[in-house]
């Protein structure tokens, strides 16, 4: 039998080397490509899981947000019903005109029947909007009944009011019920 030749040795000690750094290449490639792979799904899970927070955030702010409108305006329809009721009993106040000894028990009971009427409106955010004659008109507070031109008046200035308006806490329950001035410039 011959006898391997060094160089033979040697190359086959070589080409197992290069063998073996190919595989560890590869191994390095497949290990690359995994973490690579891994980052990205971390990426997509961590911008998933933001996304999720920004609408749970968004969903417990929009929650608040109801809450609070249907704390503030939930009884607006029961308001906007009793504005009649007040509007009836300013009319009955300012027909009793004299008192006299039979009606005074009468006139103070409407009285302070009125007064724990407003007192309750302004508990739940109710006020009234009361326009004095001479007024700018405001079409975001008042509504024009009818328009007269009045002598020693601007055109816009309320010359009547007809109705109190009212507002709840800060959006407009009824508009105050006003004439207005149509006087030229």
């Amino acid at each position: 039998m011959a006898e391997p030749k060094k160089d033979d040795f040697l190359d086959d000690i070589e080409d197992a080397e290069a063998e073996a750094y190919a595989e560890d290449m590869a191994e390095i490639d497949d290990d690359a490509a995994e973490l690579d792979a891994l980052r990205a799904e971390r990426d997509e899970l961590k911008d998933r899981f933001m996304r999720a927070l920004a609408d749970a955030e968004n969903a417990r702010k929009r929650a608040d947000k109801d809450r609070r409108e249907a704390e503030n305006y939930g009884g607006s329809k029961l308001a906007r019903d009793m504005l009649p009721v007040y509007d009836n009993m300013k009319r009955a106040l300012e027909a009793a005109g004299e008192q006299t000894e039979a009606t005074a028990a009468l006139i103070e009971g409407v009285e302070l029947t009125m007064r724990e009427l407003v007192n309750v409106f302004r508990k739940h955010g109710i006020e009234p909007i009361s326009p004095a004659v001479g007024d700018k008109f405001d079409p975001n507070h008042h509504q024009a009944m009818f328009e007269a031109p009045v002598p020693g008046t601007k055109s816009g200035e309320i010359i009547q009011v007809a109705a109190e308006g009212f507002m709840l806490h800060d959006r407009l329950l009824r508009p105050a019920q006003v004439g207005v001035s149509s006087n030229p410039g």
